[in-house]
């Protein structure tokens, strides 16, 4: 199928729908600073090939949809987790399976907070708890707080633009796998190429998180997986850990040896854990709304957490939901 720009409360979203619309569907969501992109189309295709309607887009300031001066976004994170329910209105869907990735996740927990009678269930990727978890919890490696506190980027010079993301990709990577450098830098050079204005990537930093929702995790009560790598850089394992923990019934698969992100080798694993996550229930179809008719650096950046080593996940807040500097 081919893309499709849609009217969000009057910003334009540019998404890419897989399969049939009559399956079960599910919602993916990207990080911040990251496009519809890295929801590789292989992985999408094979959450379609096993019977689930796919659709990915691309959040404000991202890829081809609406972008807004750079330094200054009229939005906050609030306003992503309504674009969110946004597109399923756009699709016709009363409900969706939601999986996020990476902040992605926290408007995932976020949607099924403030939005519930909209989600189905969560899959909730190399993310950690978008409310505060009792006692806080491991910070970043070393590596990663070296390269959030070094970094450089122009952001008015593509190739520099993308040598920085190429560099965060091979942090995020991890240090348990190999990194192919070639193959992330012709994806992100890709991905630049197709980014209506690549200065405003920064937006996402600047972003605040909106009114912090009333509802403890527990509220939750969708089926939930957690899925994290055990070599994740950026959110160490115990934060899925802690996640699963917060959310009645949630399981936890951990990735031996993955990083932040979603790893290529993983992508066989993932989607069948996605598609078994998404079996039974309702397709998600509404009658009552109106319709109109490739990642190889194997992770996602999620650029707002390298402002700071203590990285920041958002949805309903705009401080550090936690953090643990002791580094235990």
């Amino acid at each position: 199928m081919a893309e499709r720009m849609i009217d969000v409360n009057g910003v334009q979203i540019c998404t890419e729908p897989f399969g049939h619309p009559a399956k079960p569907p599910i919602l993916l969501v990207m990080g911040l600073g990251g496009s519809m992109l890295w929801w590789d189309e292989q992985l999408c295709r094979m959450l379609a090939a096993g019977g689930r309607f796919v659709v990915r887009y691309d959040h404000r300031d991202t890829g081809r949809s609406m972008t807004y001066d750079p330094g200054h976004p009229p939005y906050n994170g609030a306003d992503l987790v309504t674009d969110a329910a946004g597109v399923l209105d756009a699709y016709g869907l009363a409900a969706a399976h939601i999986v996020g990735v990476s902040a992605g996740g926290a408007l995932a927990q976020a949607l099924a907070l403030d939005f519930a009678d909209r989600v189905l269930s969560l899959t909730l990727i190399s993310t950690s708890a978008v409310t505060p978890v009792d006692g806080g919890l491991p910070s970043p490696t070393d590596e990663f707080g070296r390269f959030v506190a070094t970094a450089e980027v122009d952001w008015s010079d593509s190739e520099s633009v993308v040598e920085y993301l190429v560099g965060y990709s091979r942090v995020l990577n991890g240090d348990q796998r190999a990194f192919d450098e070639a193959a992330c830098r012709e994806f992100v050079r890709r991905d630049i190429a197709r980014t209506r204005t690549v200065a405003s990537l920064q937006n996402h930093d600047a972003i605040a998180g909106g009114d912090p929702s009333r509802e403890p995790l527990s509220a939750i009560e969708v089926p939930t997986l957690v899925i994290h790598g055990t070599a994740d850089p950026m959110f160490p394992l115990r934060h899925g850990e802690a996640l699963a923990a917060q959310i009645p019934g949630a399981t936890l698969l951990a990735l031996d040896g993955a990083g932040h992100g979603v790893d290529r080798r993983d992508w066989g694993t993932i989607a069948a854990a996605v598609v078994e996550q998404t079996r039974g229930g309702r397709t998600g179809r509404s009658p009552n709304r109106s319709e109109t008719p490739t990642d190889p650096c194997g992770t996602h950046r999620d650029r707002a957490a390298t402002q700071s080593p203590t990285p920041r996940i958002w949805g309903t807040d705009d401080e550090v939901i936690k953090e643990d500097t002791s580094g235990s």
